[in-house]
This record gives C-alpha cells, structure tokens and sequence, in this order.
C-alpha cells in the first residue's frame, strides 16, 4: 500500500512537472501581453520608448521569445514556484499566492456545496430511473439530465437570473450581499448563492445521474441480484445493500474530475453573477495577459485534479474491499 501510494505521487509529480511545462509554453505564445496593453498609450505619446518596454519585459523575465529564451524562463518560474513563489500578478500588483488564497474560498464553499448536492439528487434519481425502468421517472429524469447536459452554463444562467431574480424576485440577481454594511451576515451570503449553486447543479446532475443509472442496471441484471431477491428480501435491501455497492466502482472514477470541473466551470459562472472569486479573477487575468496569475491558477487547477484522480484510485478500496492494489 505505502509503495503504490508513493509511486502514485512521483507519477503525480512528473505529470504535474509536464503540464507547468506545456502551460507556460502555450502562456508565452498567446498573443494578450500586459506590458503592452498598459504602456501603449505612453509608447505612442513618446512618453517611453521600445527600449524601456523591452526593459521592464526583461525584468518580468518575458523579453526573449525565442526557444532557448522561453526554457530559460520556465526554468526560472519552476524554481521560484518550488520555493512557494509563484510571482507577482502584474494587474493585481501583490503576489500570485496572494490573490490566490484572498479570492478561492468563495469559489471553494460554491463548487464543494454544489459538489454535495450533486451526489444527494444525482445518485438516488439515477437509480430510481434504472429500477422503474421505462416508466415515468425514467423518461422524466432522463429528460431532465439531457436538458442539463445540452445546456451552457451561461446560458442556464441567465435563464434562471430572468425567471426567478427578473421576473419572480425571489432571489438577489447578482452579487454575495446585500451591501447593508452591517458586517458578515451567514444568511444573506447563502441567499445570493443560491442562483450560482442552481446553476451548477442543474448543469452538472445530468451526467452522473445518467451514469448511475447505467451502471444500476448493468448490477440489477447480475445473477447474484436474482439470487438475492429469491431468497425473499425486500426490493429496497436488495437495491441500497446490493446493487448500490457496486455501482460505486465507476461512481468513485468520475468523481476525480467533478471538483476541478466545477473550479474550471466557475470562470464564465462567477463573471455572470459578479461574484469576486478566484474563476472570476483568472478570467480578467487572462483577458489583460496577466501572465504569473494564469499560469499560477491554471497549476492550482492542474493539482486538484492529480490529487482528486490520487483520491478517487484509494477510495476503490473502500468502496470494493475485493479490489487489490498492484505495486
């Protein structure tokens, strides 16, 4: 257990090195650059000079373009990042680590509530469709997981700002308070996530509810499950004791990507709902060519998803002791 648990982490590790490499190639090739974009009004008023841009793009260690010139500053980046600095975010002006851990929590306490109720509707609608198979539920909720999948987030979104903040009033229409200035207030915080949460879930529930469901009705057709109800227990048992177990397998597979995926989703999501978390901050970066923030965000994101596919192959055992982990 403990070799594969470390052999996994050095496969992690060489797999996180890899994806900071292509990253940062691909960051230098894009055309947005910051230095550019802030001083062109000055450059073009003769206020500075090519010279002095291309001095303050050595300083950020972006000057040279070429080959040899790109390696030597991921060089340089992976160094510093191995030392826990991740640079300074060049439209933020404070440390790339900073701005980081000031604006994730939001976004955290968004993508692991929508996480959780996910599982609590997707799950039980999954198997409830696989056990009254081509019966109303069953049609009703595949419906429903088409239409969440088919949707864009955007596009959801706006459709539930019109309808339940627009039309009905019911909830607040953009932001995470009221702007009382009354200090923190728990209860209006919750009240202005519950749109963006919708939101989430409703785009999301569709694909592992239909995952379930498939896999529930691949296990209802074992011969074990025959056997089980022969012997005369009730169908609830034979569902929640029996078959559900085994559908975990695959359940826990999908899992390695859902938490990253709702972080990833969150970019478009909290720009339509003003909401000042870390989705939000990377998408501006990126519009203005904040080179250290993405490069920074997108590592963030790359971790969580070689730490969430490390967890999920663990948890096989958990959920099917009959799995046995190879070294």
């Amino acid at each position: 257990m403990v070799k594969y648990i470390l052999k996994r982490v050095i496969y992690s590790i060489l797999i996180l090195l890899l994806v900071s490499l292509l990253l940062y190639l691909i960051m230098r090739m894009l055309p947005n650059d910051f230095v550019d974009k802030t001083y062109e009004s000055q450059l073009n008023s003769g206020v500075m000079t090519k010279e002095d841009l291309h001095r303050i793009k050595e300083t950020l260690g972006i000057a040279d373009n070429s080959f040899k010139g790109i390696m030597r500053g991921y060089g340089d980046w992976l160094k510093n990042a191995l030392r826990g600095d991740l640079g300074l975010s060049l439209k933020y002006q404070a440390p790339v680590g900073q701005v980081i851990s000031d604006h994730m929590w939001i976004s955290f306490g968004i993508a692991m509530f929508a996480f959780i109720f996910q599982f609590i509707i997707a799950i039980p609608l999954g198997i409830k469709a696989a056990t009254h198979q081509y019966g109303a539920v069953d049609y009703t909720t595949s419906v429903l997981a088409m239409v969440g999948i088919s949707l864009p987030s955007f596009f959801l979104a706006y459709l539930l700002m019109r309808v339940l903040s627009i039309e009905l009033g019911w909830f607040p229409l953009q932001g995470i308070d009221s702007g009382r200035g009354s200090g923190f207030d728990l209860g209006d915080l919750l009240w202005h996530m519950v749109l963006p949460m919708l939101t989430i879930i409703i785009g999301s529930i569709g694909g592992l509810m239909r995952h379930t469901r498939t896999n529930t009705l691949e296990v209802l057709n074992q011969d074990y499950v025959r056997t089980a109800r022969a012997k005369g227990l009730s169908e609830r048992k034979v569902v929640y004791k029996h078959v559900f177990r085994n559908t975990m397998v695959p359940i826990v597979t999908m899992t390695a990507g859902i938490i990253p995926g709702l972080f990833g989703g969150m970019m478009i999501l909290e720009k339509v709902f003003a909401i000042d978390g870390i989705g939000r901050i990377a998408y501006e970066a990126m519009g203005v060519g904040d080179f250290p923030l993405v490069m920074g965000y997108n590592m963030f994101i790359s971790i969580l998803t070689v730490l969430g596919t490390l967890l999920s192959d663990l948890a096989y055992m958990l959920v099917d002791p009959r799995i046995k982990i190879s070294k």
